[in-house]
């Protein structure tokens, strides 16, 4: 049996190589998978060291073995608890709704510890092989149960809110639980606790944590943002092109100079596709290129940019201002003849995260846009793109996946007029993979 822990202490290291060697967002979700990673292998070399002593009672000393067991229990407890917050917190970045049973959770966590630790711990000896038997052993059986209903309950309760990917992850991972914990309390010698853990680990691990997995999205969104630019760019190229031609007519050789200069600006700082992650300094450099074209082109058309000076070297997502900008013109302010003001702010929300607000005067959302915009950008990932939404889509997509489902894009309606885009990020000053 000594073996079949060891084993499994073995995978699970090699899986926690792996996961904590490639670059990880610093959210809810990953914190509580690193713990599990961390909690596991640890309650799996506590179980090995029982399944050592239990069979040798006769020469280990009573209160070694009391404690190796109190161990056991404890972290046993802290693992399927574990597992039950990463369900609730991976159901609420599905749903927007907070898990019900949080606070009973924390409380029978308390009570559990206590019971592992204080209550009587009995042994059976049989032909078979010994094993852990009594009141103490039942706070494990009592705990898994607790937290495996508690669990099925969330997934039942939202099973129509949540991604198939993701409720069949989580069913599976119960399933497997459920069937090794079943066995092992009709079968307590069999010793198996350690394998329904690693194998729940695995499932989380194999279909939403993988590091593979990650990359394959992060490539997805890339592509999908040079093909967001591939539409967007020459558009904007022939139209500034053309201003250009004709002011150059006119006269007025500074003038056409400047003009270059900016759009040479413009694209010079568009293509830059090698990096997920930029500068907010250069984000704003390149919206405030694109503007300086669009308000020559449009003379009643107005920007302002303000950012705190703090922030400028915060990290955001690449080519995530001049889609939403964009949008701003066309949705908003081509109604209104290109007439209006947008302005791009930024600002701390707390310490750690920003806030980027691109506002417009423009004519607003028609009847019912909004609350379909509001739901594409809160199911993103359930969404294929079209012509009127691939900009705004890919760019919460990417800020999901670059930064972590707490952060997002979403729009406010102005009371004056116009839209305002809400762009929450987190303060990184340290560029990640």
């Amino acid at each position: 049996m000594m073996r079949m822990e060891i084993a499994l202490i073995l995978v699970l290291v090699f899986v926690a190589f792996i996961y904590f060697g490639v670059g990880k967002r610093n959210t809810p979700l990953h914190k509580t998978f690193s713990a599990l990673l961390l909690i596991t292998p640890l309650h799996l070399a506590f179980d090995a060291a029982t399944v050592y002593t239990v069979n040798h009672l006769e020469t280990v000393p009573p209160f070694l073995n009391e404690i190796l067991h109190r161990l056991f229990i404890g972290t046993m407890v802290l693992v399927v608890y574990l597992f039950y917050r990463y369900i609730s917190i991976l159901v609420n970045e599905e749903t927007k709704k907070d898990c019900t049973f949080h606070f009973v959770s924390k409380i029978y966590l308390c009570l559990a510890e206590l019971g592992a630790m204080l209550l009587p711990v009995h042994y059976a000896v049989t032909e078979k092989g010994n094993y852990s038997d009594g009141i103490h052993v039942s706070v494990c059986y009592i705990s898994v149960a607790f937290y495996l209903l508690v669990c099925l309950w969330v997934l039942l309760k939202n099973r129509r809110q949540i991604d198939r990917k993701k409720k069949a992850a989580i069913g599976v991972a119960l399933i497997i639980e459920g069937i090794v914990s079943i066995l092992q309390a009709f079968n307590p010698t069999w010793l198996i606790s350690g394998m329904g853990i690693t194998l729940m680990t695995l499932a989380f691990y194999l279909t939403l944590e993988n590091p593979d997995i990650l990359r394959a999205e992060l490539t997805e969104q890339k592509m999908s943002m040079l093909y967001l630019k591939s539409q967007v760019n020459p558009h904007f190229l022939y139209n500034t092109l053309d201003t250009i031609r004709i002011q150059a007519q006119l006269g007025g050789d500074k003038t056409t100079a400047d003009l270059l200069m900016r759009l040479s600006d413009f694209f010079r700082l568009s293509i830059k596709t090698d990096k997920q992650m930029t500068m907010l300094e250069e984000e704003t450099e390149l919206s405030d290129a694109y503007m300086e074209l669009m308000c020559f082109r449009y003379p009643n058309l107005k920007y302002n940019c303000d950012i705190d000076p703090d922030l400028s070297d915060v990290l955001v997502p690449n080519f995530i201002l001049q889609p939403i900008i964009e949008n701003s013109l066309l949705h908003g302010l081509k109604n209104k003849g290109y007439r209006g003001e947008v302005t791009v702010s930024a600002k701390k929300t707390n310490q750690n995260s920003i806030e980027i607000q691109v506002a417009d005067t423009g004519s607003g959302f028609k009847q019912g846009v909004k609350n379909k915009i509001d739901e594409m950008l809160i199911n993103c990932d359930k969404h294929k793109a079209n012509i009127d939404s691939i900009g705004i889509l890919n760019v919460q997509k990417r800020i999901k996946l670059l930064c972590g489902k707490e952060f997002g894009l979403s729009y406010t309606e102005n009371t004056d007029g116009g839209v305002t885009a809400h762009i929450l990020l987190p303060i990184v000053r340290e560029e990640f993979e």
